[in-house]
């Protein structure tokens, strides 16, 4: 790229980054308002102090925790010109991602099969915040395994190199930010609902 681009491709590179970040405020937002009317609704006199996050949530936490370390190793790698190590990387980030949602729905599973149910006669204010929560954090991870899908296919590609990696620096940092969110969601609950 000559010289006379250069101050377009960092405008370029500088907005997307910015779209990103706007993105992230805002899903922040969504889930800080859900976890203050959580708080709020925790001192109601029907909330179910008695209520227990399954193990599978705790198991899912470590792999997410561990997607980002393998996205970490990828990016290490693609600025080495690894491009091989790269690939496998990103494929068992994108692994260890589907893990995670099948975790996610053993867990939902297991909280069923403790007769708590999101609505109907079954359900109570507790357990639908927290399926509603968990649920949006997982439509976000879906998300996150489709940027992760495109990734894949364009480090495949060889597109990404040392000097180009703009589209894999955005999707890395949202999938970082979505497992952030995982972890602090994990702490609030474990907070309430200490195993």
């Amino acid at each position: 790229m000559g010289i006379e681009n250069r101050p377009y491709k960092e405008k370029f590179e500088r907005s997307r980054k910015m779209m990103l970040w706007f993105g992230i405020i805002s899903l922040s937002m969504t889930f800080a308002g859900l976890m203050s009317a959580f708080i709020v609704s925790s001192a109601r006199p029907d909330w179910d102090d008695d209520f227990r996050l399954p193990d599978e949530f705790f198991w899912s936490t470590a792999i997410i925790i561990l997607s980002s370390i393998t996205l970490m190793f990828a990016k290490k790698q693609i600025k080495a010109g690894k491009k091989s190590q790269a690939n496998l990387s990103l494929l068992v980030t994108f692994v260890l991602g589907l893990i995670f949602v099948i975790l996610q729905f053993i867990g939902f599973n297991a909280i069923i099969e403790l007769g708590y149910r999101f609505t109907g006669a079954a359900s109570n204010v507790t357990a639908s915040y927290i399926y509603l929560i968990v649920f949006l954090h997982l439509v976000h991870i879906l998300s996150g395994l489709v940027v992760l899908s495109v990734m894949i296919f364009k480090q495949f590609k060889g597109r990404y190199t040392k000097e180009h990696r703009l589209g894999f620096e955005i999707g890395a940092t949202f999938w970082h930010f979505v497992d952030v969110l995982w972890l602090l969601l994990f702490l609030f609950f474990s907070y309430f609902y200490i195993f």
